[in-house]
């Protein structure tokens, strides 16, 4: 019985392909007939296929995934397997039943996976197989070649591969097959996201699918080198997290708040410097690229030519003409190229009713850098100003032409001369506060980068960081020196001899780097985002009175203006440091103010370059610096002479220039939309959380101080105070003197002088 059992189940072993390759797996000499056995039923089989590829063959799939699974256990029978179907595939891909064509492909993939197959001769298979008219196919190819392709560079580059099938690619990109280009193309992409063909070569492989005769893989190439989609430019992925400040710089602050003599001045200074440090962050982060293909093509002063020439002679629908202006402008841009036809080209597209007017501006604003002459894109700006920034305009129109401007005035500030500029920051009076906001933005950039073209009540207060005059065209300010070093020299010497202030100064030498403002700075940056916090600047500085007199002892702050060795509230000095100072004054006496700035900034700049060049700087060092040209950027100078030189301005004046423009730069316009009654109502109730209660508040730094003998008296019972006098006299007033003792009241508490 045992004998006919065992028998019937031999004969079924032919019949059941699955038991048979388990059975196999476990012990391959012991079945390698009923292996050849089914391996010359394979081959018969074959022979009927050839004979009529497109037939529905269920037999002969189950044989080739059979034999693509044991294909291990025999290597010398099944050495010629693969390339056979291989062959097949080449030969009948395109008549062969889907069922069966899949079939074929996943053995490989299998016997590709088990390391049985060559890469190079199954992969370029594959993007021959993109051809093929079936969808699912293409779909399950793609995967397979970019994650195998992935897995061979997972431990190493695999160069031999890499090479012989980016070779293979220049020809697929330019395949007649539109279909197939496009696939090749999204697999070069794919890669090229997940860093395996990151190089050059990826890159100017794709430079020439940027030519091709088809739409679609144009358009696929134009947008690898844009990074993403035109509609993810207003989009902001980063977190609130990623928008704070760096953390040692805020604790400096605030211990330096907290060791320093309290007060209301003091506590508005440090959020307002906490603020504009969470700006800068934002503003120099903006806008980030997915890729950096641009950087690695080999010539691009070539590539934006050939495609300026397309663009000109482009039927393509306006669409496909943005991607092209857009990368065009991208390229100048990021290479500084000079193309002087594209300016004029996009000048007839500045209109305020032509579709997608703001890409065109930002585009304009992308391709503008310090290298183009001012004379090129000096047509260009008249446009904006002429069509968009007229009083017939909407005041959207007028805001986005005004926004437009400043950022093309802040790659090329050449281009901008003095009577356009008081025209255009006249518009600061508009009725319209969305014109108002991008006229002040206007304003705060050329404070920052020519304050000589503006208007003398638009200058503000000079602040340390304003420069002395623009550069020339083409000049460039090499970089000698850490900007800031000169900081930690007067650092190591207060620690190591220089006396401290004394108690009755208010402040310790924390508040030197910790004080980050003074209350008549105005240098906070408006040009990033179309908006001017400083919103009161141009009634500040509009009086020509001084910087330094606002009220308040300025020597109590205990800033070091330039590192001079001058300590304004020092009580502890000995006498022969008062006797240095004397000699000092008596030798400055016979110079020129001029004289004794220029010594003063060669001094600073020697102490830097020296702490430069003979320093390894750590990460508190950088914290320091960062703190001190923080306060650089928002406290103003003790006199209105501003210095000719300073050491900030010797930075390389490109160096926050940001890449590329987001259209929120051009685009945003400062207007308050109408509020329906509900959202009235929930911001009223919204703003009442938390709020101080309208009524008399105990303003002591310390809640636990003593009231005064006035206070006391309030809380007394009316009958212990009803016989004093004053209360006696306040009582006999008459009408007339009760309403000028509460308007005195008033302006006490508005501390306004009453007349």
């Amino acid at each position: 019985t045992c004998n006919e059992m065992s028998g019937r189940h031999h004969n079924q072993l032919p019949h059941n392909l699955p038991q048979l390759q388990n059975l196999i797996k476990r012990d391959p000499p012991s079945y390698k007939d009923e292996f050849m056995q089914q391996y010359q039923h394979f081959q018969a089989n074959l022979k009927l296929f050839e004979m009529d590829p497109s037939q529905d063959s269920k037999t002969i799939q189950d044989l080739v995934m059979f034999l693509s699974q044991v294909t291990q256990c025999y290597p010398e029978e099944m050495d010629k397997f693969p390339q056979q179907l291989q062959e097949l595939l080449r030969k009948y891909c395109h008549v062969m039943d889907p069922d069966v064509l899949m079939s074929f492909c996943r053995s490989l993939m299998l016997m590709r996976s088990k390391g049985k197959v060559d890469p190079v001769s199954v992969l370029e298979l594959f993007f021959y197989l993109f051809r093929v008219q079936n969808k699912l196919l293409r779909k399950t190819l793609y995967s397979f070649i970019v994650n195998d392709l992935k897995r061979l560079n997972q431990k190493h580059r695999n160069n031999s591969v890499n090479k012989t099938l980016q070779n293979y690619m220049f020809a697929m990109v330019r395949d007649s097959n539109p279909i197939a280009a496009k696939m090749s193309l999204d697999v070069m992409v794919e890669l090229y996201k997940k860093n395996v063909w990151s190089d050059a070569k990826t890159v100017n492989i794709v430079v020439t699918a940027c030519f091709s005769s088809t739409t679609k893989v144009m358009v696929a190439a134009i947008k690898f080198f844009l990074g993403k989609d035109e509609d993810a430019d207003n989009q902001e992925d980063s977190s609130d997290s990623e928008d704070e400040p760096n953390p040692e710089v805020v604790k400096r602050l605030l211990l330096a708040k907290r060791v320093s003599k309290k007060t209301r001045k003091k506590e508005k200074k440090t959020e307002k410097a906490l603020a504009h440090m969470k700006k800068q962050k934002k503003k120099k982060k903006g806008h980030q690229p997915v890729f950096s293909g641009l950087h690695l093509v080999n010539d691009p002063q070539e590539f934006a030519e050939k495609l300026f020439k397309r663009l000109e002679k482009s039927k393509e629908k306006f669409e496909v003409k943005l991607l092209l202006m857009n990368l065009i402008s991208k390229l100048i841009g990021v290479h500084q190229l000079l193309l002087f036809n594209f300016y004029p080209f996009l000048q007839r597209y500045i209109q305020p009713h032509q579709k997608d007017v703001t890409k065109v501006l930002v585009y304009l604003a992308q391709a503008c850098h310090s290298l183009v002459p001012p004379e090129v894109l000096l047509p260009t700006v008249r446009a904006i100003t002429d069509n968009f920034i007229t009083e017939r305009n909407a005041s959207e129109v007028m805001a986005v032409g005004l926004n437009a401007v400043r950022e093309v005035c802040a790659r090329c500030p050449l281009v901008m001369y003095d009577d356009l500029l008081q025209d255009l920051t006249s518009y600061k009076t508009h009725k319209e506060r969305s014109v108002v906001m991008a006229a002040r933005s206007l304003i705060q950039l050329f404070r920052n980068v020519n304050p000589d073209l503006l208007h003398k009540k638009d200058k503000g207060k000079p602040t340390e960081a304003m420069p002395d005059r623009p550069l020339e065209y083409g000049e460039v300010r090499p970089a000698v020196f850490i900007p800031g070093t000169e900081l930690l020299n007067m650092n190591r010497s207060e620690q190591s001899g220089k006396p401290e202030r004394s108690s009755g100064d208010g402040e310790s030498d924390c508040d030197i780097d910790g004080e980050s403002e003074d209350d008549g700075g105005d240098g906070e940056d408006g040009g990033g985002d179309g908006e001017d916090n400083g919103g009161d600047d141009e009634d500040d500085g509009s009086d020509g009175e001084d910087d330094g007199g606002d009220g308040e002892d300025d020597g109590s702050d205990g800033e070091d203006d330039g590192g001079d060795g001058k300590d304004d509230g020092g009580d502890g000095e000995d006498d022969s440091s008062i006797d240095k100072d004397g000699d000092n004054k008596k030798l400055t006496q016979n110079k020129s103010p001029k004289e004794i700035i220029d010594e003063d900034i060669q001094r600073r700049k020697n102490a830097a370059m020296q702490i430069s060049q003979t320093r390894l700087l750590t990460p508190e060092d950088f914290e320091k610096i960062q703190v001190k040209q923080v306060a650089q950027k928002l406290e103003t100078r003790k006199s209105r002479k501003r210095k000719a030189k300073e050491i900030e301005e010797l930075e390389n004046s490109d160096a926050e220039r940001k890449e590329f423009v987001s259209l929120a730069d051009i685009a945003f316009v400062h207007k308050k939309k109408r509020s329906t009654r509900e959202e009235k109502i929930a911001q009223a109730e919204a703003g009442r959380k938390g709020r101080e209660k309208y009524a008399y508040q105990k303003r002591r730094q310390n809640p636990f101080a003593s009231t005064t003998n006035k206070e006391k008296s309030k809380k007394k019972a009316f009958t212990m105070v009803i016989h004093k006098k004053g209360l006696r006299k306040k009582k006999a007033r008459s009408f007339k003197e009760k309403q000028v003792h509460i308007y005195a009241s008033t302006c006490r508490r508005r501390h306004v002088d009453y007349i």
